[in-house]
């Protein structure tokens, strides 16, 4: 697991119970009923917004959220450069047999696209329409949860209109009026809770990690581009620098000079 998701996370529930626990009883924070109205309410209009095939695959893919798997621009620099050098010595049909040992898909068909001789312009549209779906796909699961997120404390509202409601039926006795109250608020607590401590942060884990993506992507496009015109590889290079923020550009040009004083 990401460590800062893990850390929100244990942070975030920590400080909670350690809240109720030191200014009252963590019992009285447990009703199964309240439960159910939340979470079942949540999942119901969940899968009543969205296809179920749709609401599957995103759960599938929460994972994205919280993995520590990340592939850097840097790498993707480099590969790019690395590729660029082929390209110069060789010519553009070495790419292929550099291409094979490739595991990033979209960067390899870019590869194959421009060893079959596609004209620039086209495969940038391929390459640019493959990217626009792929940020519409990760919109959908943003989406899902950011719903979830607006349910949890609706039907948590909705859970203590329903405890309300049971109050005031029996206002008669007062003895009755204090716990039923409490049943009532304990609703809106579950459903704030979930919604801010889990759904839209998941939802937000999901549109950055969905940011870093798209940046390498096109960072893919450019340098495909660049390869194909024949450019400098430190040409290339420089150009894909300008992607970056001044701390990851510094970050990457010490490495690069790590690397050469290694090498000498």
């Amino acid at each position: 697991m990401d460590f800062a998701t893990a850390i929100g996370f244990l942070t975030g529930f920590g400080f909670l119970i350690w809240g109720i626990a030191n200014s009252g009883d963590l019992s009285n924070f447990y009703n199964f009923p309240s439960i159910v109205i939340v979470c079942g309410g949540t999942i119901a209009a969940t899968f009543i917004s969205y296809p179920l095939s749709k609401v599957i695959r995103t759960l599938k893919v929460v994972k994205n959220a919280v993995s520590t798997k990340k592939k850097l621009a840097s790498d993707v620099i480099n590969q790019i450069i690395n590729l660029a050098n082929i390209a110069r010595k060789e010519g553009l049909l070495a790419l292929e047999e550099a291409g094979e040992n490739i595991e990033d898909q979209f960067l390899k068909k870019g590869i194959l696209l421009i060893v079959d001789g596609t004209d620039p312009e086209l495969v940038r549209n391929i390459l640019e329409t493959e990217l626009t779906f792929m940020e519409e796909r990760h919109k959908e699961g943003q989406g899902i949860f950011d719903a979830m997120g607006t349910y949890a404390p609706a039907f948590g509202m909705i859970g203590t209109l329903i405890g309300l409601i049971n109050m005031l039926a029996t206002l008669e006795d007062p003895a009755t009026v204090g716990p039923k109250m409490s049943v009532a608020l304990v609703t809106t607590f579950y459903g704030s809770v979930l919604a801010n401590l889990l759904f839209i942060p998941i939802a937000n884990k999901l549109r950055g990690k969905s940011k870093n993506e798209t940046l390498l992507k096109e960072l893919m496009v450019e340098g495909l581009l660049s390869i194909q015109a024949g450019e400098n590889p430190r040409i290339i290079e420089e150009k894909l620098l300008t992607f970056l923020s001044p701390e990851m550009r510094d970050s990457f040009q010490r490495e690069q000079q790590s690397e050469s004083e290694e090498m000498q």
